[in-house]
């Protein structure tokens, strides 16, 4: 039987942990599934605690999916307040302040990469500010190519299944922190999960 615990810092290891629905497969991709909206925000708070600055996280799937649910968890990771983190679709932009300043972009009602261009959402990138970027799938050619992309599906009324790929070494290196922070809080409490 697998062991209960994912690869520490080898996000393209090929495990499944006994009863948690979790793997990292040989591809470097984390597939997961959040059967809550506390399990959305104890993996969002994960991604939030690994994030060092400068890393671009783009959040991809229908409305509904937990996007803004999973950055809420991100800005809890780092310290920030997570009540204060809404989605920022008619502002664009909002920065929340923790560990790390958080930029959070949502770019549901932005009709081209020149639009994009024109907001200066990549401004925010530098190696101070971490960046998520709901519908990033709207941004195109202007997403750096060096980042995390989380896909998100419906898998039922609460349930969704999560795909965390790493897209570049500075990504990369951050899955590998995240997985070895799920390993050790599996770890801890013995592979359960909030519900």
């Amino acid at each position: 039987m697998p062991s209960a615990r994912l690869p520490a810092a080898r996000p393209g290891a090929s495990r499944q942990p006994s009863g948690t629905g979790r793997a990292a497969s040989r591809d470097g991709d984390w597939h997961t599934v959040s059967r809550s909206p506390a399990d959305t925000d104890r993996i969002g708070r994960l991604i939030g605690r690994a994030l060092e600055g400068g890393e671009v996280v783009g959040l991809y799937g229908a409305l509904g999916t937990g996007k803004t649910a999973l950055v809420r968890g991100i800005a809890a990771g780092l310290g920030a307040p997570p009540r204060a983190v809404s989605s920022p679709t008619f502002v664009l932009v909002h920065v929340y302040a923790g560990r790390l300043p958080l930029a959070h972009a949502d770019l549901f009602r932005i009709q081209s990469e020149t639009e994009l261009r024109h907001i200066g959402l990549l401004d925010y990138s530098d190696t101070r500010t971490a960046t998520a970027i709901e519908w990033a799938e709207r941004a195109g050619a202007e997403l750096p190519d060096d980042r995390l992309e989380i896909h998100l599906d419906h898998r039922g009324r609460r349930s969704r299944a999560m795909t965390l790929k790493a897209k570049g070494a500075r990504s990369r290196r951050l899955l590998a922190r995240v997985l070895s922070l799920q390993a050790a809080e599996e770890a801890k409490t013995g592979g359960k999960r909030a519900r």
